[in-house]
């Protein structure tokens, strides 16, 4: 991997804001059922001992899992957790059944899980995780990942098996960290269509993508990026917007407004950050800053202090480029 391009990924990820809730962490016996019920949400499930079923009923489909297992929902999927590998009856797929217990490993045939709710902020964070599917699984055995998560995953365990009245908050934090991670090396060993990622992954716009980031402010009318892509205009038209999903102008724009975002998180008033993204017209940069955020920025700004406050969450992954 070219560290570039590494850097390019960490910088992209960047935008992803969540926020963690732990649902619950336990041990199930006998015959069980977890289903979400009606809080039907993005979110995990960590298999933490034992084996289990995974049953997706829209999509007709029964998956197994084992200990060091993860499921990462990306969006509302239904589903649902049971021991048996032939799916319920689907009127009772939303409804749960046992209870859970803590974990204690000496018991025979147990499932120890912990399960949870990702709430995804709005705007940049659903551009860089529509092109991922609904949900990913992470398996114990992927040898891209298990020497990194591996550990990750043994912290958590280690976690779930604390006792007290409360789950140790830091398996919130080690969740975030691993679906990070996951999220970060699936995007750059594996194939995505169209997006973000599909740029970061293309040779031929990588370097062009760098120097949007490193100048923001400058023009980048369409005949400029395909000269630097060495093409002609026709041709990097057409390959560009294949590779992203959308024209280069609103590719530009996206990339300066997640620039926008993070220098608005760092403390820039709104004047200094539209000039610095090459707007300089402020009430132009909060039309562009609200029709691709989603928010004005003054009320972005108020708003991310307040998701700090609550959540501690803090810019993970600093900027290599601004």
């Amino acid at each position: 991997m070219r560290p570039s391009t590494d850097n390019l990924a960490n910088w992209l990820l960047s935008s992803l804001e969540l926020q963690t809730t732990l649902f619950h962490v336990g041990q199930y016996c006998g015959m069980w059922r977890a289903a979400p019920s009606e809080h039907m949400r993005a979110g995990f499930h960590l298999v933490l001992n034992g084996r289990c079923w995974m049953h997706l009923p829209e999509h007709q489909d029964s998956i197994p899992l084992r200990r060091g297992d993860a499921v990462f929902f990306l969006r509302e999927t239904l589903h649902y957790l049971s021991p048996n590998e032939t799916p319920d009856d689907p009127a009772l797929c939303l409804v749960r059944e046992g209870s859970m217990a803590p974990i204690d490993e000496s018991v025979a045939d147990a499932v120890a899980l912990a399960c949870g709710f990702f709430n995804f902020k709005p705007g940049l964070s659903e551009m860089l995780l529509n092109s991922f599917p609904d949900y990913l699984i992470i398996r114990s055995n992927n040898t891209e990942l298990a020497a990194s998560t591996r550990a990750i995953f043994d912290l958590i365990i280690a976690e779930a098996k604390r006792t007290g009245e409360e789950p140790s908050p830091l398996i919130v934090r080690l969740t975030d960290i691993l679906f990070f991670y996951v999220i970060r090396q699936m995007a750059l060993t594996q194939e995505i269509s169209a997006g973000l990622w599909a740029v970061v992954q293309n040779p031929e716009f990588v370097k062009l993508l760098e120097a949007m980031i490193k100048e923001p402010e400058k023009a980048w009318p369409v005949e400029v990026m395909a000269n630097f892509s060495h093409m002609s205009r026709a041709t990097f038209f057409k390959r560009f917007s294949k590779t992203a999903g959308q024209p280069p102008n609103l590719f530009l724009a996206m990339v300066r407004m997640k620039i926008a975002a993070q220098l608005l998180r760092q403390g820039r008033s709104i004047t200094q950050t539209a000039e610095k993204v090459g707007y300089q017209s402020e009430s132009a940069f909060s039309k562009a800053f609200k029709k691709i955020v989603g928010q004005q920025p003054g009320a972005y700004q108020r708003n991310r202090a307040r998701f700090n406050i609550k959540s501690g969450v803090s810019d993970a992954f600093p900027n290599h480029f601004v």
